[in-house]
C-alpha cells in the first residue's frame, strides 16, 4: 500500500542536498536520555542503550540509529522529544563502537547484520511487552531485512524503515558520484577510519587512498564478514529481497531526492508484502523532513512514525 505524500519542503529548501544538510542548522536542548551499558550478540563488547524513560507499561520504540550515527543524532533527537510528549518510552540501541563505547568484539557493524537486529528484540521483549521498532538509513536496512527474513516470528507490534538504502548495490552507485565522494564520504570517513585503524592496528598510512565507503567496505567491512569484496556484501546486506516477507506492519519511508539512493531504485508496491505501507514524498532528502511551519522543524517525521504505531492497519 502506497500512503500519502504529505510532506513539503520549505521553499528555499530545494534539492535533496539541501534538505539532507540542513539539518545541521538547527539546534534543541539535548534530550534527558538515560544510559545503560549491555553485552552485544557476541558477549564481547558492550554498546550503549540510551532511555527516556516512561511509566511501566507505557508503549515502547526501539531505535537503530544510521551509520555512525548516535542518540545524538538530530533524528533522535527529535523522536525522544515527541516520545517524552505521548509518555512513551524510547530507546536508541547503538551498533557496536558507536556513541562513544569502545569496540571490543572481534566484529564491528554492517548494514546486513540483521542477527543483532534480532538480538536485541528479543533481549527487549522480555522485558517491555509493546515494542515497536524504528531503523534510520544503514540501521534501516537491517531492520527491514530483519522483519523479512523473521516473517510471522519478527519481535515487534509495528516497525518504520526510514531513509533507509534498501537496494546497497543502487545506493553505492549514488554514494560514488562527485559531489557524494566530496562531501557525504569524508564526513562518515573521519570516524571510521579511526575505528578501523584501533580495530586492525593498521598504519594510518595504509588508510591515506581510502576515500570513499566503497573503498572502505572493500577495505574492511567486506573482509571481516568474509565476504568477497564490496559488491559482495552489498548484495548479500541489501534488504530489498526481504521486502515481500514482511508481516508486521511496516511504513517505509524514501525521499524520492535522497541524494544517497536513487529513485528508480525505491521500492513499490509490487517489490514488498501487504503487510508495508510506503511513502515517498517527492521531497525530504536523507533523513531531512524539515518542516520551518511547526514549532520543532523535525517533528514531522516522528510524529508520522508514531500516528503509524498507534493505528498500523489503517
Amino acid at each position: 500500500m502506497t500512503t500519502g505524500n504529505h510532506y513539503h519542503a520549505p521553499k528555499w529548501m530545494k534539492g535533496g542536498h539541501a534538505q539532507t544538510i540542513s539539518p545541521k542548522l538547527f539546534r534543541y536542548p539535548k534530550a534527558p536520555f538515560r544510559r545503560e551499558l549491555r553485552l552485544d550478540s557476541t558477549g564481547k563488547t558492550q554498546v550503549a542503550y540510551d532511555f527516556i524513560d516512561a511509566p511501566e507499561n507505557a508503549p515502547t520504540v526501539v531505535l537503530f540509529h544510521g551509520l555512525e550515527g548516535s542518540s545524538r543524532s538530530h533524528y533522535a533527537e527529535s523522536l525522544a522529544r515527541e516520545v517524552h510528549r505521548r509518555n512513551w518510552r524510547l530507546i536508541v540501541v547503538h551498533f557496536r563502537s558507536c556513541g562513544g563505547v569502545p569496540n571490543t568484539a572481534p566484529v564491528f557493524y554492517h548494514a546486513g547484520d540483521s542477527f543483532e537486529i534480532a538480538f536485541v528484540l528479543n533481549q527487549l521483549k522480555k522485558e517491555f511487552h509493546t515494542l515497536y521498532v524504528a531503523g534510520v538509513s544503514l540501521g534501516g536496512n537491517a531492520l527491514a531485512k530483519y522483519l523479512g527474513e523473521h516473517n510471522v516470528t519478527a519481535v515487534c507490534e509495528a516497525a518504520a524503515v526510514i531513509s533507509a538504502p534498501l537496494d546497497l548495490p543502487a545506493a553505492s552507485i549514488a554514494l560514488n558520484r562527485p559531489f557524494a565522494r566530496t562531501v557525504y564520504a569524508p564526513y562518515f570517513l573521519k570516524t571510521l577510519i579511526p575505528k578501523a585503524i584501533e580495530f586492525t592496528g593498521d598504519s594510518p598510512e595504509k588508510w591515506k587512498d581510502c576515500t570513499n565507503l566503497r573503498d572502505f567496505d572493500n577495505r574492511f567491512t567486506s573482509q571481516l564478514y568474509n565476504f568477497t569484496d564490496a559488491d559482495d556484501y552489498y548484495h548479500h546486506a541489501s534488504a530489498m529481497p526481504h521486502l515481500k516477507n514482511i508481516t508486521v506492519p511496516t511504513l517505509i519511508i524514501n525521499a524520492k531526492n535522497d541524494p544517497f539512493f536513487p529513485p528508480d531504485a525505491l521500492p513499490t508496491e509490487e517489490d514488498v508484502s501487504m503487510s508495508v505501507s510506503l511513502l515517498q514524498p517527492e521531497e525530504g532528502g536523507h533523513v531531512g523532513f524539515v518542516d520551518l511551519r511547526r514549532k520543532d522543524v523535525f517533528s514531522w517525521l516522528p510524529e508520522t512514525v508514531l500516528n503509524f504505531f498507534e493505528k498500523p492497519w489503517e
